[in-house]
């Protein structure tokens, strides 16, 4: 699946200028385990505070698989098996246009230890909304527990 999130309430100069910022290709991991997702608190930047997919951005030479298996390591000092992609969201953030690449995960180690995350948490059906999510993130949770995507 792939679309586009964008605010359609930009008039044309804001249009023109969201058409020249850069792109930034990121991946997250969709980490599912017995009905629950892996959520982290971003720790810094403009969103710090803010609840994401872990991952990161693609480094030039990188296949999005292997900027999944680093970004968790280098964040979370854990081990994931990456699936299936479920999902590609454009989304036009205020600085720069993002792409990001959603992929199914498990993991292999069950130790996380929070490296640049204020927090992270398991969420079910009934706690996914009590978090404050990145705006690129939304329409991949509702997905993941409108019964879209199932674990493999």
């Amino acid at each position: 699946m792939h679309r586009r999130v964008q605010d359609s309430g930009r008039d044309s100069r804001e249009r023109d200028t969201v058409e020249s910022m850069n792109t930034i290709n990121v991946v997250a991991a969709i980490i599912v385990k017995d009905g629950e997702i892996f959520a982290t608190q971003r720790g810094y930047g403009d969103y710090k505070d803010w609840w994401e997919f872990p991952g990161g951005k693609i480094e030039p030479g990188e296949t999005p698989e292997e900027a999944l298996v680093r970004e968790n390591r280098e964040e979370l000092h854990d081990e994931i098996e990456v699936g299936r992609l479920v999902d590609t969201v454009e989304y036009d953030y205020p600085k720069f246009h993002m792409v990001m690449r959603c992929y199914l995960c498990r993991l292999i180690s069950e130790e996380i230890e929070l490296v640049e995350h204020e927090a992270a948490r398991w969420l079910d059906i009934d706690s996914v909304w009590s978090v404050k999510w990145l705006p690129s993130d939304i329409e991949v949770i509702e997905d993941l527990f409108g019964g879209q995507f199932c674990a493999e």
